[in-house]
């Protein structure tokens, strides 16, 4: 648990080592530490930290997450800049001070709001390498106006962080010296573990918007510095504070979805493309004189997109929903300017950018740490909706349950639909054939419509949607080829023949994509044929062939299906019910797409549940129940039709038989005499738990009641039994009695560990399914051959959860008592 802290700790204690050097150095001829050399270890130590804070993020929702986080994107865009500075980039007068003011400027404010809370909430250290750093940052801005700040005062408060990492150092150590017996204050990990741990449902905090807002507090000082005179100009120097801000928030939207927070997920997207585009608009002089112009038609979509997103957020936190608006009076802003990010109106929408993140991010980062909240209207909302008859919030444990298998992430579908959106209006704007790049294309097509589009995809295939998954990844590098090549100048204005092939190739899939949406919904039929319209356009331009008003028809028709499924997507996602529906399959068959019979989906953890589970299981149903390893298919032993069915439905092999499964020995108390008295005993120091004892067979098996049936468990010789080691699983068997238990899968296929799994495999097989989420294990029981116990010898037909030295342990110290 302590590893990733203290790699975290360590690592900033190393950079602020390093920059002590540097600084301390700075007033010699020649610098200690080459300026590549320093941008290139800070590069190395900012992967680090966000390693550390990452996986720590993972296990505990502390300050440790948004400090390593911040620090990381700090040192990520100042390293970079170093590396320009040491590589001749930055050689005009007041070049670095202009590259590097805008990122200090944002980490001064950032890593003291940080500070501020980590002091309020008693984090000592975390607080004091904060306010260290954030006063190094500080002070470096000063030296860089007055010379009357020299630079031993930056160098002293990283030499701050170094003590302060030092001291942390040693008492990790005396801790685990002195077996945890002695531990300097502040050093003690497992004090905090227990109140800290993250919650994965739909009503935890999404503990990485902090880090997201302070990346958009990043991108919007760059421009903003340039409006308020701190900077004087706009250049390819500040380009790593926004990229690095934008590969960053392209992180925290995946880590959004980890935390089941679509919206801000979808939010942090959206402003990803926009820090993409402003570094994109930066490089301009690379290509060009002048200042690139931007598309209207886009940006107005892309201020409605912003509205729709405000309107849903502020059902869940009315105070972020306010704060979207800061960015739809962005968009706006740049739709009316030509020039974009170099004029004084988006700038100026920049500063209050600045300002409004900074106060959230305190908002967010005090009410994730402390017991008292600032108030955000988040239950007066739902307290208005309670009353309303027509829209009700989704909440509870299976609100973002997959389809198909168990995901860590929720569902991203509306960032795929919104993505198809903007990518199609981004290429409504006709490009001048001899200046393809003038206009600003490529980052709306290239980042909204290809790589986030990926990410959607790639989330939709962890969550069991194959078939969806498959039409984003494929649009995805649909946009991703046309974009560059298009709109990059890659072909220029001679058509190529082997640019129409690959289009064609492209079509031939979707053709596939379009029969398969048959059996889906009528929603997706149409979102794939209209993409199929798209890629004719493409064949035609690139046939130089195209009629007039075509391409922007296609364009305008996808993007309007596109928008239809982007609200339909969220309505889903907010509301119960089906306010926007996706529509029916238009081909039906039996077993796919409809005409099954589906089986119950109860909460296992609801007494109310287990009680129905139990009531079917007596009327001889079958039902697939959570255990402490994967899940299984279970059926009451006195009910010999439903052992039968459930051989059947499962399609046993004659190799692998059914076991047997009691809540405690005293279910076979009538038949103790017929067991050996070591055999007996040894069931009792083994049970519960994921060991099953293959014993041999005999009469006992008749006080069952399974008759004709018993020939399906175990095999002539013998029976597995087990008592296991999870109380909704005893708790049920207490109901009906022992009962016949195999895994919920087809033989052949890999164990269940979610109940949607045993829904989508033997969903039309069997009558209910006790849900309980993801397995807490995905490896089955250990299986202990008991038929030679007698002599003190065990064998093993396979081992899993539990291994053989644990099982040989239980044996021997059995035999010693």
């Amino acid at each position: 648990e302590s590893l990733h802290s203290s790699i975290g700790l360590l690592g900033i204690s190393a950079g602020s080592l390093l920059l002590a050097v540097h600084f301390y150095g700075l007033p010699r001829a020649a610098p200690l530490i080459p300026s590549t050399a320093l941008g290139v270890l800070l590069v190395i130590l900012s992967s680090l930290l966000a390693y550390a804070g990452i996986w720590r993020s993972l296990r505990n929702a502390s300050l440790f997450l948004s400090l390593c986080l911040t620090i990381s994107v700090f040192w990520c865009g100042y390293g970079v800049v170093f590396i320009l500075g040491g590589q001749g980039v930055l050689n005009d007068t007041g070049d670095f001070r202009n590259a590097l003011v805008p990122g200090l400027v944002t980490f001064s404010l950032a890593l003291l709001i940080i500070a501020v809370v980590g002091f309020l909430c008693r984090e000592v250290i975390l607080a004091m390498i904060a306010a260290a750093v954030s006063l190094a940052s500080a002070h470096e801005v000063a030296m860089h106006y007055s010379t009357a700040f020299g630079s031993s005062a930056v160098a002293c408060n990283y030499m701050i962080v170094c003590f302060v990492g030092g001291y942390f150092a040693l008492g990790r150590i005396l801790y685990f010296l002195t077996k945890e017996k002695i531990a300097l204050p502040g050093t003690d990990l497992a004090k905090k573990k227990t109140h800290e741990q993250i919650q994965s449902t739909s009503g935890s905090v999404n503990h990485f918007a902090v880090t997201g807002l302070i990346l958009n507090m990043l991108s919007a000082s760059v421009f903003g510095c340039r409006l308020l005179g701190i900077t004087g100009k706009l250049f390819i120097g500040q380009v790593p504070w926004l990229w690095a801000a934008g590969i960053y928030q392209i992180g925290i939207c995946i880590l959004s979805y980890r935390a089941m927070d679509v919206l801000m997920a979808t939010f942090f997207a959206f402003t990803s493309i926009l820090k993409f585009a402003g570094g994109y608009c930066l490089l301009y002089p690379i290509w060009q004189p002048e200042e690139p112009s931007f598309p209207t038609p886009f940006l107005v979509v892309f201020s409605i997109l912003f509205v729709v997103l405000a309107l849903f957020l502020a059902l869940k936190s009315p105070v972020d929903g306010l704060y979207l608006l800061f960015y739809v009076a962005y968009c706006i802003a740049l739709a009316c300017r030509p020039k974009g990010f170099f004029e004084g109106g988006p700038q100026g929408v920049d500063v209050a950018i600045f300002v409004a993140s900074a106060l959230m991010t305190l908002v967010h980062l005090y009410n994730v740490k402390a017991s008292a909240k600032i108030p955000t209207g988040k239950d007066a909302v739902k307290a208005l909706l309670a009353r309303s008859s027509f829209l009700k919030l989704r909440e509870g444990a299976d609100l973002h349950a997959p389809y198909l298998g168990y995901s860590k992430y929720a569902d991203a579908e509306v960032l795929g639909y919104a993505c198809s959106v903007l990518a199609s209006f981004a290429i409504t704007m006709t490009e001048d054939p001899q200046a393809p790049l003038a206009t600003v294309v490529i980052p709306w097509v290239v980042v909204a419509g290809g790589i986030l589009k990926l990410l959607g995809g790639s989330v939709a295939f962890a969550r069991g949607k194959t078939l969806e998954s498959s039409a984003f990844i494929l649009y995805a590098v649909m946009w991703i080829i046309w974009g560059l090549t298009r709109y990059g100048g890659l072909y220029g204005t001679t058509r190529s023949f082997h640019a129409a092939v690959g289009i064609i190739a492209f079509m031939l899939f979707n053709g596939f994509i379009v029969f398969c949406t048959l059996f889906l919904n009528i929603a997706w039929f149409f979102y794939s044929l209209t993409f199929l319209l798209i890629a004719v356009s493409f064949l035609l331009d690139a046939i130089h062939a195209l009629p007039a008003g075509y391409d922007i028809a296609a364009t305008l028709i996808f993007g309007l299906v596109s928008f239809y499924c982007f609200l339909s997507a969220l309505f889903n996602s907010v509301f119960e019910g089906s306010c926007l529906p996706m529509g029916s399959p238009i081909v039906q068959l039996s077993g796919v797409g409809g005409g099954m019979t589906k089986c119950l989906h109860l909460p296992a953890r609801k007494a109310s549940s287990v009680k129905r589970i139990a009531d079917i299981l007596k009327n001889g149903g079958t039902c697939g129940i959570p255990t402490d390893t994967v899940y299984v298919l279970v059926a009451a032993c006195n009910r010999p039709d439903a052992v039968e069915k459930a051989h059947q439905s499962k399609r046993q092999a004659q190799d692998r038989p059914m076991s047997l499964w009691i809540s405690s020995l005293k279910q076979l108390e009538p038949a103790k005499h017929l067991f050996a008295p070591l055999l007996w005993d040894f069931m009792e120091a083994a049970w519960p738990s994921p060991i099953s004892l293959v014993v041999p067979r005999g009469e006992w098996v008749d006080f069952l009641g399974m008759k004709d049936s018993a020939k399906y468990v175990g095999t002539p010789q013998s029976i597995a039994i087990r008592i296991p080691d999870c109380s909704v699983a005893t708790h049920l068997i207490d109901l009906v009695g022992p009962i016949v238990v195999t895994s919920a899968n087809p033989t052949g296929e890999a164990d269940t560990t979610h109940h949607n799994q045993v829904y989508a495999k033997l969903g039309d097989k069997v009558d209910a399914v006790l849900c309980n989420g993801p397995s807490p294990e995905n490896i089955a029981s250990t299986v202990v051959d008991c038929t030679k116990i007698n002599s003190g010898n065990i064998g093993f037909f396979r081992v899993g959860i539990i291994p053989k030295s644990q099982v040989k342990l239980i044996l021997i110290l059995f035999l010693l008592l």
